[in-house]
């Protein structure tokens, strides 16, 4: 949970080198070491080695590990001192309620609405999440109460080419969490409002002629759009239209810096960016990952994924690794090569992944059945509860509102729960939202829940 680098206060050593710790620590690797040789069943198509499969430590390491404290309280004593020599690993908390099943789900009531497709966080006590009839809304978790944002309009038709309700999609806020993009009232535009006061800022026109089905920040000001037109959209918000302050509302009306047609796609469906090689990943409705160079907007790759059906998430982790959701299971791709590291299956068939992100080492899964999974990259297992061994970790979600009930349980009379087409973590770690609705598209309903 914490390393602390302790001084002596009396003598060389600190108060934590006591020489049984390295003993331990010999047989923790010894065991580890037993584990990585063990052959498994089916042999690994990737397979990884680092440098703690050496026999022994060298005396440096010894005499570190000795000098370091994983005491809670040394990290806060000396957090205290405004010393420098301390780290925390801030995933540690949502990891130890999850394997302790901590987690409680608290029903969101959201009246009529129908199905949430994207959320975010705006602060501790907000968050703010998009609906499939255009609604914009920010739900008060100490309050419960929801307020609706007005979307923006574009100068051209309001309700754009939609024969049926497309909705909001995607919810994006920039690193320095001042500006939130989403869609506009017409659906095949970008809006972009003030953080935190959510004041509008900008709609983006132009760009696209079908629906934007996702987006993502490259940095303060550059946004990119992804539409089912198979176009993708560069945007800028300068800083005189951020700290342009009227009396009045008002927005600008902005173009694209760039517009592209995604070669070899069908439908643009989910887009992420990965800092760490300073790409863009966009993921067709045919089954192909796309890779954009971040710098000069410039497709590099397209590449056919084995799965062709629902590839409709992707996540990207700090490393690099992407995840990407499919009918049945979860790939994951090396984002050096495309190449697939490991294929998730998924404990039960046919659920359909809909949302996937990224929490330190582990891997949230939300599904078409109305659970989320948990999938430890490290151990590269589902997540085990500390508490009984033999089972994994699973939240199951409530079943929310839908309409019509007639048509709810269909001619197989199987059991309505709805889909998890959205979940986000809080800064902490340690209180997650989740939300969607009905899978069948004939079904109006909706579904949200805070865990904590």
């Amino acid at each position: 949970m914490s390393h602390t680098r302790m001084k002596p206060v009396y003598g060389r050593s600190p108060a934590c080198a006591n020489p049984n710790r390295l003993e331990e620590r010999r047989n923790r690797a010894k065991t580890l070491r037993v584990e990585r040789a063990r052959k498994p069943d089916k042999p690994e198509d990737f397979v990884t080695y680092d440098d703690s499969d050496s026999e022994e430590e060298s005396l440096a390491a010894q005499r570190e590990s000795l000098c370091t404290s994983y005491n809670f309280v040394d990290y806060v004593r000396y957090r205290e001192l405004m010393c420098e020599a301390r780290i925390i690993n801030k995933h540690y908390g949502s990891r130890h309620i999850l394997t302790h099943e901590m987690f409680k789900e608290t029903p969101i009531s959201l009246g009529n609405m129908n199905k949430v497709f994207c959320s975010q966080w705006l602060s501790d006590r907000q968050v703010v999440f998009g609906t499939k009839c255009n609604k914009l809304m920010v739900y008060d978790v100490c309050t419960h109460s929801l307020d609706q944002i007005p979307s923006l309009l574009g100068r051209r038709d309001p309700m754009g080419p939609a024969d049926q309700p497309c909705g909001i999609h995607s919810l994006q806020i920039n690193p320095s969490r001042t500006l939130l993009a989403t869609s506009a009232r017409n659906t095949c535009e970008i809006a972009v409002y003030r953080l935190p006061t959510l004041d509008p800022v900008c709609v983006g026109e132009n760009a696209h002629k079908d629906w934007v089905f996702d987006m993502c920040w490259l940095d303060d000001q550059f946004l990119v759009s992804g539409s089912r037109d198979t176009r993708m959209a560069l945007w800028r918000i300068t800083d005189d239209m951020i700290s342009r302050k009227l009396e009045m509302p008002s927005y600008s009306h902005i173009s694209a810096v760039s517009s592209r047609e995604c070669k070899n796609s069908q439908k643009v469906r989910a887009l992420v960016f990965n800092k760490t090689y300073d790409e863009i990943a966009a993921l067709s409705l045919n089954g192909y990952i796309h890779i954009w160079c971040a710098l000069t907007f410039r497709q590099r790759i397209s590449r056919k994924l084995p799965s062709s059906q629902e590839n409709v998430c992707i996540a990207v982790q700090d490393t690099g690794l992407y995840a990407i959701g499919c009918r049945s299971y979860t790939l994951l791709l090396d984002a050096r090569t495309l190449q697939a590291v490991k294929k998730i299956s998924s404990r039960y068939a046919g659920c359909g992944i809909r949302s996937a992100s990224f929490q330190g080492n582990i891997l949230t899964i939300g599904t078409g059945l109305g659970m989320l999974m948990f999938y430890d990259l490290r151990a590269a297992k589902y997540l085990e509860s500390s508490i009984n061994s033999s089972r994994t970790v699973v939240l199951k979600a409530s079943r929310g509102f839908v309409y019509p009930e007639e048509d709810v349980d269909g001619a197989q009379n199987v059991k309505y729960v709805p889909a998890i087409y959205t979940h986000s973590y809080d800064s902490s770690g340690t209180r997650l939202f989740t939300a969607g609705g009905p899978l069948p598209a004939t079904l109006t309903g909706n579904y949200a829940g805070l865990w904590q």
